[in-house]
């Protein structure tokens, strides 16, 4: 389930609609965030509150999805291995941030407090997701 932004107004819709505007025009190629505020413009604000309820709105609708990359910039609908390096560089980026966490953060927490029933309930589960992420990080391409 998506999550609610908290982009939801009537210019965030707008602004995300002249966002998807520009980027199909641009298809296949994508647009860089500087490129998108001249394409579109918008102030760099009003395009990361587009960005993000078009986000929203891509969830909700089931419309081709939205990546970011360094040497293409923003696409939508992109190619199979495209979508699939983006989704794997995520997920490596979100198993480093849980890493991270709980060994700077949740670990030394538990060790001074090991009778914190939050903290080993913390543990327990940044331990799930970490396993999760470590899973998914590992599987083979094919």
């Amino acid at each position: 389930m998506p999550r609610a932004s908290r982009r939801r107004g009537d210019a965030a819709r707008r602004h995300a609609d002249t966002i998807r505007f520009v980027l199909f025009e641009a298809r296949p190629a994508g647009l860089t965030f500087v490129q998108l505020v001249r394409a579109t413009s918008l102030t760099p604000s009003q395009v990361r509150s587009g960005l993000a309820a078009l986000r929203d709105q891509i969830a909700e609708k089931g419309w081709p999805p939205l990546i970011w990359t360094r040497e293409d910039g923003y696409q939508l609908g992109a190619e199979r291995a495209a979508l699939e390096k983006y989704e794997r560089g995520v997920v490596k980026e979100c198993l480093t941030v849980m890493r991270r966490f709980a060994s700077a953060t949740v670990g030394p927490h538990a060790a001074a407090h090991p009778g914190d029933k939050w903290a080993r309930y913390l543990v327990a589960q940044l331990n799930s997701i970490e396993s999760t992420l470590d899973l998914i990080d590992s599987t083979n391409h094919n």
